[in-house]
């Protein structure tokens, strides 16, 4: 019998990890607790390095044929003033490809269709993980156990398996900004792929996709637990004398396509990404802030980071340390840099400090914006065969 994974959760990183696993050979179970996996949720945006580890997951040409790249836009007041624009052929030319957009629920069925059906088991709980001796890890779904030679925690924020490994850390907390985010409900008609606009303490941005429809998304200051009776009406009026696409963009929209969610991350980071027999992976390894775009990234990059490990080390103990020592500093250093972009962006206020944030990014030459860009790009994935 060769080497058996369980995975928890049915998310983008757990099912990349899982193919990533079957790829170098390992029988995967993937345990996710929803009764349909993830055909939902709005748009994502992938960059270089998620496009590389998707490739080494033998899916990249499928998500490229279902995405659109992003090679207009940039960044603009509520006003419609450019302070930045964004140059998709600098990044072509620098690391082989633009940003992506694609359907959150396209990148989900792409990775899902890499995984014989009878691997999934759908609509059951981890209910607890142990390791009874050294050479075993067990999952307990229900009255049902599964025994592993690796736990895979792919499950979220809110991982339950990061608080029983790590029963200290305090946590997830709230970043202080919540999203509104959805597709279009038929094609818009855009002039650029990707924007963002930034208003005091609010971002509104676009990403348009393959058929012609549009993801979209409101980032605000609010308190944690804000929720409004019509969203997609407090957005209107909120938003009403921005440029446009900004009101044409809600216009397109069904009221109940609208999705609302607290922007909640890992401000603590963790000692360690392995414990034992059991990896942890995605958001429930450090989640973040989505104000660079690479929470799916990096998740992406961790499944191909651990197969490729598990691939070439002797025991799975040796290949999690490798793991941990590769993707823990680049992952946290990742997520630093997402806080201190949304403190520069979407979540300044103050009317003095907005104003000096938009004067130097006018005065940055396009090609410094370009390098900044490139500095979480730029990852080279390990082989998987």
């Amino acid at each position: 019998m060769g080497n058996t994974a369980v995975v928890v959760g049915g998310g983008i990183g757990g099912l990349a990890a899982a193919t990533g696993l079957r790829r170098i050979g390992w029988e995967v179970t993937v345990v996710e607790r929803a009764p349909v996996l993830g055909d939902a949720g709005a748009g994502i945006s992938l960059a270089a390095n998620g496009l590389r580890a998707l490739d080494e997951l033998g899916v990249g040409d499928a998500v490229r044929d279902a995405s659109r790249g992003q090679y207009s836009g940039g960044t603009r007041t509520s006003q419609g003033v450019w302070l930045a624009r964004m140059d998709g052929w600098a990044l072509e030319r620098a690391v082989g490809t633009p940003i992506m957009g694609i359907p959150r629920s396209t990148l989900h069925r792409l990775l899902r269709d890499c995984l014989p059906a009878e691997s999934l088991l759908i609509g059951s709980t981890a209910d607890w993980v142990d390791q009874p001796d050294p050479g075993t890890v067990r999952v307990g779904c229900g009255e049902t156990v599964l025994e592993a030679d690796l736990v895979v925690a792919a499950d979220g924020i809110g991982s339950r398996t990061r608080r029983h490994l790590f029963p200290a850390h305090p946590g997830p907390v709230y970043s202080g900004s919540t999203v509104l985010r959805a597709l279009t409900e038929q094609a818009v008609d855009l002039s650029t792929d990707f924007e963002l606009t930034w208003g005091h303490g609010t971002e509104f941005g676009h990403i348009a996709l393959h058929d012609g429809r549009a993801e979209w998304h409101a980032v605000l200051n609010l308190p944690a637990g804000t929720r409004f009776a019509d969203p997609l009406g407090e957005l209107r009026r909120r938003l009403h004398a921005w440029h446009d696409p900004v009101p044409a963009l809600l216009d397109a929209t069904r009221p109940t396509a609208v999705l609302h969610h607290d922007v909640d991350e890992l401000r603590t980071p963790l000692p360690s990404y392995g414990v034992g027999r059991i990896a942890l992976l995605g958001d429930a390894a450090h989640a973040m802030t989505p104000h660079l775009g690479q929470g799916a990234c990096q998740a992406l990059e961790d499944a191909v980071t651990l197969a490729a490990a598990l691939a070439t080390e002797g025991t799975v103990t040796a290949a999690l340390a490798r793991y941990d020592a590769e993707r823990r500093p680049r992952s946290q250093t990742v997520a630093r840099a997402a806080r201190r972009a949304g403190r520069m962006g979407q979540q300044l206020s103050h009317p003095l400090a907005v104003a000096l944030r938009n004067t130097a990014m006018r005065l940055t030459p396009s090609r410094t914006a370009t390098r900044m860009i490139l500095r979480h790009h730029t990852w080279i994935p390990p082989q998987l065969g």
